[in-house]
């Protein structure tokens, strides 16, 4: 369900990117607080299309009796609706229809030494779990390593800093630039699995980290996944949030081809109510529940924000593409709509689950 929040602040962090922060009215502070690490969905009319998008939360999470603090950072992207309009047209008084925050790349604050590899504007949700595990855990420690094109371009320069000044013992901050020298620090180039596999031993024990949190662009959350793997992280440690997927045809794997059916029905449970429609020709899950209720959960359609995750309770799908899940939620039955497709003759899914 959509909420109307008015912008309460503007703020230019890049040339290319801003962040806005929106007001809680007192009879939803409980129904948007957030756990660190989750993302907003909004949504925007533009030439009578509904726009959905998702931006990571990078504020700290309140703790109750606080009132939260909602504060996104968007990056402008070639093209993108939402991120024109927000950084060209948005204003402070406007309002946004946004959705509770949601999202499963999280980190509950607890004791111990956590570590992320970010790309970019993956720095956003990652901010907000450093920020809210120094300040509320004492004996946990964090450590950064970031990469962005320029120093220009870094986003949440100052809030990094800042951290790094309030708790110099427990943050650790490591950046790298691709496209620029730097005084200090890494010497430029990308962050690849080789590159990873030498430094990250060098700045951690890395097997007393006790989770691992990438966020960024396609290409630099495999390279480090792969490099942690090689390294003997075990999977379970490893969570990751894709911000940005280049290449469609070699991003991901893709299930095996099979003949979908001629026709197929698909029965969904959605808010405790259920319906059953025809899948069209073509239909992905999501098309096929939208054309009977309004209110299915989507944003990005593009198999990366999760939005639309659903248990699968009968039937086959195939799944074109897969960003948002992790292994284990797909082995537990779990499925993204908005690319899953039926190869059997009915199909049932549960988004309450």
């Amino acid at each position: 369900m959509f909420h109307p929040l008015r912008v309460s602040a503007i703020e230019r962090i890049t040339d290319d990117a801003v962040a806005v922060t929106f007001a809680v009215p007192p009879a939803l502070r409980e129904t948007f607080r957030h756990t660190p690490g989750q993302h907003l969905n909004v949504r925007y009319g533009a030439g009578g299309e509904e726009i959905r998008r998702s931006y990571s939360i990078c504020a700290p999470a309140a703790e109750q009796p606080n009132p939260p603090e909602l504060r996104v950072g968007i990056r402008m992207v070639d093209g993108g609706v939402f991120s024109t309009y927000a950084l060209k047209e948005l204003t402070v008084g406007d309002e946004v229809e946004a959705m509770p925050p949601m999202g499963r790349f999280v980190l509950r604050p607890r004791p111990g030494h956590f570590a992320a590899i970010v790309g970019g504007s993956g720095i956003t949700p990652v901010l907000s779990i450093a920020a809210t595990l120094l300040a509320r855990e004492p004996e946990a420690r964090f450590c950064l390593i970031r990469s962005d094109r320029t120093a220009a371009s870094t986003m949440f320069l100052d809030e990094v800093a800042d951290l790094k000044d309030r708790y110099p013992d427990r943050f650790q901050l490591v950046t790298a630039l691709s496209r620029e020298e730097q005084a200090a620090g890494l010497t430029s180039g990308r962050l690849d699995r080789e590159r990873l596999g030498g430094l990250l031993p060098a700045l951690v024990s890395v097997p007393d980290v006790a989770g691992w949190f990438l966020c960024g662009p396609f290409g630099l959350v495999r390279e480090a996944e792969r490099a942690l793997r090689t390294l003997g992280v075990e999977r379970a440690l490893i969570h990751q949030e894709i911000f940005h997927v280049a290449d469609e045809k070699t991003a991901a794997p893709t299930a095996a081809r099979v003949t979908a059916p001629a026709e197929s029905k698909l029965t969904a449970t959605l808010d405790g109510r259920s319906g059953s429609w025809p899948v069209q020709d073509g239909e992905s899950l999501l098309e096929t529940v939208l054309r009977g209720r309004s209110d299915a959960p989507y944003a990005c359609k593009g198999g990366v924000c999760g939005t639309c995750r659903a248990f699968l309770v009968s039937g086959e799908v195939r799944m074109n593409r897969n960003f948002a899940l992790e292994p284990e939620e797909t082995e537990a039955g779990f499925v993204l709509a908005c690319q899953s497709h039926p190869l059997t003759p009915e199909v049932e899914i549960d988004f309450d689950r």
